[in-house]
C-alpha cells in the first residue's frame, strides 16, 4: 500500500513538473505580436507565405515566409516603389500616411506567385507576379478604377476574377494578362448586402478574400455590427456568381478578417488578425473544422490561446532584428526588417560612407519629424521591447536634430539639437498630437546612446526614454509617452531612426547600432 501511494506521489509530482514544459511547446496566439495587418496566405508545397498592408511604408507588401504558420521571418517585397508622386516622396507639402497600398492578396496559380494590392493615392489596383517569390524579379501591373479590398482569384477555367468592395460586392473578370478589367466579361454584384448574417447596421463587410474548397466557393468578409465586435462573415455558394448563403463564422475578441489555409497533414486554420492598441493590428490562427460543408472557426466558437503546433520561434531576428551597420561584400545594404517612412532620398543615406554605421544625410529644410524624408523604421512588439542605439554627432550642423523615434502621428523622440556652436539632448513628446519639448540637456561630447521602451501589455500602451555617455548607465529622459493608435496613421507604433535639418543642409548623423530586445526595464 505504502508504495502504491508513493508511485502515485511521484506520478502527480512528475506531471507537475512537466506540464508547463509540455503547455510551453504549444504555439499561442497571437502568432505575431506586432503590425501585421490585413493578411493573405497562402501555401506552396511545405511553405506558407503572406502577405500584408505597409501603407505608406517603402519597400511595400511585405512577403513573409514560415513553415509551420507560426514562425515567420520576412523574405522580400512585392515593391520597392509604389509610385513617385510627391505624396510618395513625401515633397512639397504631401504625404500618403495612412494611405498608400492597403490590404493584399496573395496567391499561387500555375507556378507563379500573384499579390493584388490598391492605392487611393495613385488611384490603381496594382498586381505583382514572380516566379520566384523569394529572390524576385517582380512585375507590376496596374490598372483603373481602384477595387478596394480586393480578392485575386484564379478559376478552375482559366478565367480571372476580382471581388471588391464593402457591404456590396461586385465581381470584376480580369484580362488574361491581368493588365485590367475585361471588356465584356462578368461585371455584376454577387452580393447585395455581405453584412447582414450580423445584423444590417454597422462597418460595411469588407475584406473580401474568396477560396474554392471541394467545389465550392467560400468567401470571407469582415463586418462590425454597431454596438458589437469585429465579426468574421462567411459566405458559400456553388458558383462563383452565387446564389450565396452566408453566416456568422467567429465573433470573438474582434478577432477577424482573413481567411483559410489547410496544412500539409490536412488540418485547417483560419488565419485573422485583431486590433490591439498602439502596438498595431497583430494576426492570430484558430483551428478550422469542417460540418455539413461550412468552415467552423475556434474552439466552441473561441479564439484559443494555444494551438496544436509547434511553439514560435520569436519574432527576433525574423520580424525585426537589430543591426549594427556592418556589411560584407555582397550583403544587401539594408536587411529586410527595415522600412523607409515614405520614399527615400537613395542619395542622403548610406552603409558604406562610414564603416560600420548607417550614415543620414540632411538634404532639404524640414520643420518637423513626420515631414522629414528618410527615418528608417522598423515595427515595435508586445508585449514589450526595446529600442537602443548609438549615435555619432560629429559632421551634424547648425539646426540638425538627430536620434531616435517611435513613429506615429503622436509621437515621441529623444535626440541631439545643434543650435550654432552647443549641443543638447532633447526628448520631444506628441502625446497630445502635439509635439512637446519635454527635457533639454547640454551634451559636450561627441557620441550619445538613446534607448526607447515600449510596454503593450494589456494595452497600457507607454513608452518611456532614456539616454546615456557611456552606453552603460541610463538615465530617464523627459516624459512618459502616452501612445495611441490613430486613424491618421493607420499603424502600429515604429521605431525610427532620423536626421532632419532645420536650418543648413549637408550635416551627417552616423548610427553605429540599433539593437532591439523583448524586454524593458522592471517597473516600466
Amino acid at each position: 500500500m505504502r508504495n502504491a501511494i508513493y508511485r502515485l506521489w511521484m506520478t502527480a509530482l512528475i506531471i507537475t513538473l512537466i506540464a508547463p514544459c509540455l503547455y510551453a511547446q504549444k504555439a499561442t496566439n497571437p502568432i505575431i505580436y506586432a503590425d501585421v495587418p490585413d493578411i493573405s496566405i497562402v501555401r506552396a508545397g511545405n511553405s506558407y507565405y503572406m502577405s500584408s498592408t505597409t501603407m505608406h511604408m517603402s519597400p511595400g507588401v511585405p512577403i513573409m515566409k514560415s513553415n509551420d504558420l507560426v514562425t515567420w521571418k520576412t523574405v522580400g517585397y512585392a515593391y520597392d516603389t509604389l509610385a513617385n508622386v510627391d505624396a510618395t516622396n513625401l515633397i512639397n507639402g504631401k504625404n500618403m500616411y495612412g494611405e498608400g497600398s492597403w490590404a493584399s492578396s496573395i496567391r499561387f496559380h500555375n507556378g507563379t506567385y500573384y499579390v493584388s494590392t490598391f492605392a487611393s493615392t495613385t488611384g490603381k489596383t496594382h498586381i505583382y507576379s514572380t516566379k520566384d517569390i523569394e529572390k524576385g524579379p517582380w512585375k507590376a501591373a496596374s490598372f483603373t478604377p481602384v477595387l478596394g479590398d480586393n480578392s485575386l482569384f484564379f478559376d478552375d477555367d482559366g478565367k480571372v476574377y476580382m471581388i471588391s468592395g464593402g457591404g456590396k460586392l461586385r465581381l470584376v473578370e480580369l484580362k488574361d494578362d491581368l493588365s485590367g478589367i475585361k471588356p465584356g466579361g462578368r461585371d455584376e454584384t454577387i452580393i447585395e448586402n455581405a453584412s447582414l448574417p450580423s445584423g444590417a447596421t454597422g462597418l460595411p463587410a469588407e475584406g473580401s478574400q474568396l477560396f474554392k474548397i471541394r467545389g465550392k466557393y467560400y468567401l470571407f468578409n469582415i463586418t462590425w455590427p454597431k454596438g458589437g465586435i469585429r465579426t468574421v462573415i462567411i459566405h458559400r455558394a456553388d458558383k462563383i456568381t452565387g446564389p450565396y448563403e452566408g453566416r456568422i463564422g467567429l465573433q470573438d475578441l474582434g478577432v477577424a478578417q482573413g481567411g483559410l489555409v489547410e496544412a500539409p497533414n490536412g488540418a485547417w486554420y483560419s488565419y485573422l488578425f485583431r486590433d490591439y492598441g498602439s502596438v498595431g493590428r497583430i494576426p492570430y490562427l484558430v483551428p478550422v473544422k469542417w460540418e455539413d460543408g461550412w468552415p467552423v472557426l475556434g474552439t466552441n466558437g473561441k479564439v484559443p490561446d494555444t494551438l496544436d503546433l509547434p511553439a514560435g520561434k520569436g519574432l527576433i531576428p525574423g520580424i525585426v532584428a537589430s543591426d549594427d551597420f556592418t556589411r560584407k561584400k555582397g550583403e544587401r545594404a539594408l536587411p529586410l526588417v527595415w522600412q523607409w517612412n515614405h520614399n527615400p532620398d537613395n542619395s542622403l543615406w548610406s552603409v558604406t560612407a562610414r564603416k560600420g554605421h548607417l550614415r543620414l544625410t540632411t538634404g532639404r529644410i524640414d520643420t518637423n519629424f513626420l515631414t522629414a524624408r528618410n527615418s528608417l523604421t522598423q515595427r515595435t512588439i508586445g508585449p514589450v521591447c526595446s529600442g537602443t542605439v548609438s549615435l555619432d554627432i560629429s559632421n551634424m550642423k547648425d539646426g540638425d536634430f538627430a536620434g531616435l523615434g517611435l513613429l506615429q502621428q503622436n509621437y515621441g523622440l529623444a535626440g541631439v539639437k545643434i543650435t550654432g556652436d552647443s549641443k543638447a539632448i532633447l526628448m520631444i513628446n506628441a502625446s497630445t498630437g502635439k509635439p512637446v519639448e519635454a527635457q533639454k540637456i547640454p551634451l559636450n561630447q561627441k557620441v550619445v546612446y538613446f534607448k526607447a521602451e515600449c510596454n503593450f501589455t494589456n494595452r497600457k500602451d507607454v513608452a518611456n526614454f532614456f539616454y546615456s555617455l557611456d552606453g552603460k548607465t541610463w538615465i530617464p529622459l523627459g516624459t512618459q509617452l502616452k501612445m495611441a493608435y490613430t486613424f491618421p496613421h493607420f499603424m502600429g507604433y515604429r521605431f525610427a531612426l532620423f536626421n532632419y535639418a532645420t536650418k543648413n543642409i549637408g550635416g551627417a548623423a552616423d548610427f553605429d547600432f540599433f539593437h532591439i530586445t523583448g524586454s524593458i526595464s522592471p517597473g516600466k
